[in-house]
Parts: structure tokens; C-alpha cells; sequence
């Protein structure tokens, strides 16, 4: 076998541009397209196995995504300078603006970009409209609008139940092949939902936009989403806030609310320690 090293990818991309984050067959994903750019780049014999800190559904984006890969220990049969950085400016180059890497560098051999995360961080974004009727055209692939108004504070007492941890079968769709008695248990680390003034204008009548932050230890599959949806509820009046509660106690997806659509949420930050080189993104 050649001798390899194992590089670490800090990355951003648009996710409305591919099927997740996972390889798929016969499907674009986030995995597949830096496959095919590696490939071509480094004139490998196959495409290498990446191994990324969480897998983001279709739709979601990610602005502090990191993985792992094992690359030949030469990249560059005739390099003339930073291996590293002729590599992001050449992978760039081909990803064309759809997949971002914001650094990348040698990391040390033992580096696993999913089991070394000691948390991830997501962000999803509500457009809080005041016209029912324009909330379905207004979907953006970046945001969610709803009716509103939205009762932030209420929003908040249901948000803050979610902190410690818990069993989360309520809020996430099981895994393929397990059991339905077996626990969803995640750590949430905080949670908490903020008004943003729309300062950009970027709304159609310059409404307001709610932001829900959470960092967890992790997080089960769309576990995130359900949870928007669940507490945009609360938001409404449709559901009481301690329905939250309730259903962590007592699991089931019965009568919950749909998820919140995947283009409002975005991953933008993973913890790691100092040894895997700190962490990714916009949290500290």
C-alpha cells in the first residue's frame, strides 16, 4: 500500500445543490463531488473514502462542515510550493463555487472527523411573514417563511426544556433496521431562539427573521428540523409549550408536527479539541 497521509477539510457548501452530504448511488452528493475532484486532481487509481463530522440531508447546508481523507504522502509529482494550498486552489477551482474549502492541512494519522467532534453546531432561519397567503411562494433555499406573528418567549421556555439529555425518539426518524424500543439519547448543550432585524432587506416588505441556534454532543437523523417545526408551532399558537416536555418523557411522533423544510437549516460549527487541530465554524 503507498504510503499516505490523513488531511483534514474544512468546507462550506450550498446544499440545494446536491442529495446530502452521504454518498448515494447514481446521486450528486456533498461526498461524491470531492470525490470526482480529488480524482481527477491527484490522478488516483479509485475514489477515497471520506469520512465526515455529521451527514447533512438534501437541502441543508453547511458552512463549517469537516472531513477526513487519506491522500498519497506526495501529492505532486513536480510540487513548486505549498502542497496544501495548490490543493485547495485546484479542488476550488473545479468544485466551482458549490463546495468551498476553507483550509485544509496534515493531520495526525488517529484524526477521525466524526468521532473526534465533541459537538456540532446548527442554525436554522424562520422569515416571520404578516401575509399567509405569500408564505408557501416566499420558500427560500436558505430560509423558511411562515405566517406570523410568532411567539418568540413562548418559543424559548418550550427551546429551553430541550438542554441536557435526553431520549429524542420524538424528533428524529429511527434508523433503518432498529428497534422501535431503543433510545435516540442526545446531549443538547444549548438552545435558544433571536429576533434578527431585516437590516439587508432582503425580505420582500423588510419583515423580521427568527434564528434558532443549538449545539449538542450530536444529533439524530432530522432531529434538528423536527424541532424547528415542533417549536414554530408553539410559536403559533397551535401547540402548547410544554408539549416538548412531553414528548421527551413519553416518546412518539404521533400528531407532531411535519419538519421544517431542509433549506433553512445550515451546520456552522464542530467542536474539536486542540489535538484535531480546534474547532470548525462561527462557535467557540
Amino acid at each position: 500500500m503507498d504510503a499516505t497521509h490523513r488531511w483534514r477539510f474544512d468546507l462550506s457548501y450550498d446544499g440545494s445543490f446536491f442529495r446530502g452530504f452521504a454518498s448515494q448511488p447514481g446521486q450528486v452528493t456533498v461526498v461524491s463531488a470531492v470525490q470526482d475532484a480529488l480524482v481527477l486532481n491527484l490522478q488516483l487509481a479509485q475514489p477515497p473514502l471520506i469520512v465526515g463530522a455529521g451527514r447533512t440531508d438534501a437541502g441543508v447546508h453547511a458552512f463549517a462542515q469537516v472531513l477526513h481523507v487519506d491522500l498519497p504522502t506526495a501529492l505532486y509529482r513536480d510540487d513548486r510550493g505549498n502542497e496544501a494550498q495548490r490543493l485547495m486552489h485546484s479542488l476550488n477551482r473545479q468544485l466551482e463555487g458549490r463546495i468551498v474549502i476553507h483550509e485544509a492541512r496534515i493531520a495526525p494519522p488517529e484524526f477521525n472527523a466524526r468521532h473526534d467532534a465533541t459537538w456540532r453546531a446548527y442554525r436554522y432561519l424562520v422569515i416571520e411573514t404578516k401575509y399567509p397567503a405569500l408564505a408557501l411562494s416566499q420558500q427560500s433555499s436558505f430560509s423558511w417563511a411562515v405566517p406570523g406573528p410568532l411567539d418568540i418567549d413562548a418559543m424559548n421556555r418550550a427551546t429551553a426544556q430541550l438542554v441536557g439529555s435526553h431520549d429524542f425518539r420524538s424528533f428524529c426518524r429511527r434508523p433503518d433496521g432498529s428497534n422501535a424500543d431503543d433510545e435516540l439519547r442526545r446531549i443538547v448543550l444549548e438552545a435558544t431562539w433571536s429576533r434578527l432585524a431585516d437590516t439587508w432587506h432582503v425580505t420582500a416588505r423588510n419583515e423580521s427573521a427568527l434564528r434558532f441556534d443549538i449545539r449538542a454532543s450530536s444529533f439524530c437523523h432530522q432531529m434538528v428540523r423536527s424541532l424547528v417545526g415542533t417549536l414554530v408551532a408553539v410559536g403559533r399558537g397551535r401547540l402548547d409549550e410544554n408539549a416538548i416536555k412531553e414528548r421527551l418523557l413519553e416518546p412518539s411522533r404521533v400528531n407532531m408536527p411535519d419538519p421544517a423544510p431542509a433549506g433553512g437549516l445550515s451546520l456552522v460549527g464542530v467542536g474539536y479539541s486542540q489535538f484535531a487541530g480546534g474547532a470548525s465554524g462561527f462557535v467557540s
